[in-house]
């Protein structure tokens, strides 16, 4: 078996995070990430779930998922994989999208799979010029030229961008949730909100979000854990600020979610933020 191998590295020029998982056995659970993925698997298989659809990904497939699709991925075999991703933020999207349609917006992925897709060769030169952190301009021209592409052949028409929860119920839960992550929420905090009783919450919930109120919520507290750990605030203070009991528990989810420990995590940072230092000297 392959020694397992996690990477990540921040590329400040983009302001996109290129992610590569190499020899990996792990299961990941259900959850959402607050920004894009574009990935791709250079080697292994798995089974997808995403937006309550089921999928097989191999080798040269490529794995598109908007902010907040549900998904989840598990071993087929007792094969490794190798997957790589950029992670891109909503923000970086919509001014990339303003430079390449004339227009600011953010787009959606039709499908989260693109089965044997042309762009992965683009895609793993990219992703390899991030992880060698160039500094030359191709890297920049590579990327609008790769999403340029994804844009086109993979997202809707400018009509069809992301959309807004249009249930009261459900959105008032997500807001509560996102206000008072930190707290010791419960299930009856969350059926006073929604106004509704609490097996009815959980149903609705689940069958509108494709994920729990109690992984809705984990998924937010990671989300903003990363961001206090890019910020170089130690792991403990970030698990009990974003409603953690303690370190352990934690750095267990965020393992689950991430892929990597919190400290890995904030290593890249730290790591980075060095040589930015240092390079604009």
């Amino acid at each position: 078996m392959d020694q397992e191998e996690r990477t990540v590295t921040y590329d400040f020029e983009l302001g996109i995070e290129a992610y590569r998982l190499k020899g990996i056995i792990q299961n990941f659970p259900n959850h959402f990430h607050e920004y894009y993925v574009i990935g791709f698997i250079e080697s292994g298989q798995r089974y997808l779930s995403c937006r309550n659809m089921e999928y097989n990904i191999k080798t040269g497939d490529i794995i598109l998922f908007n902010p907040f699709d549900n998904h989840a991925c598990a071993r087929i075999d007792n094969s490794t994989m190798d997957y790589r991703c950029l992670n891109i933020k909503p923000e970086v999207m919509k001014r990339l999208t303003k430079e390449l349609t004339g227009k600011e917006y953010l787009p959606r992925f039709l499908e989260p799979v693109a089965y044997k897709s042309e762009l992965v060769s683009l895609l793993r030169e990219l992703h390899q010029m991030i992880m060698e952190q160039r500094k030359d301009f191709e890297k920049e021209e590579i990327f609008f030229f790769l999403m340029e592409q994804v844009i086109a052949e993979y997202t809707g028409t400018f009509s069809q961008e992301l959309p807004s929860d249009t249930n009261p119920e459900i959105r008032s839960v997500c807001e509560y949730i996102e206000k008072n992550y930190n707290e010791n929420i419960t299930l009856d905090d969350l059926s006073h909100a929604a106004n509704i009783n609490k097996y009815s919450l959980l149903r609705s919930f689940t069958k509108y979000k494709g994920i729990t109120p109690y992984q809705y919520l984990v998924t937010i507290r990671i989300n903003k854990a990363k961001q206090l750990l890019e910020q170089g605030i130690e792991p403990m203070e970030a698990a009990l600020s974003t409603g953690f009991t303690d370190q352990s528990h934690f750095t267990n989810f965020f393992k689950k979610f991430i892929g990597l420990t919190p400290k890995q995590y904030q290593n890249i940072f730290k790591e980075d933020n060095i040589n930015e230092s240092i390079n604009k000297q």
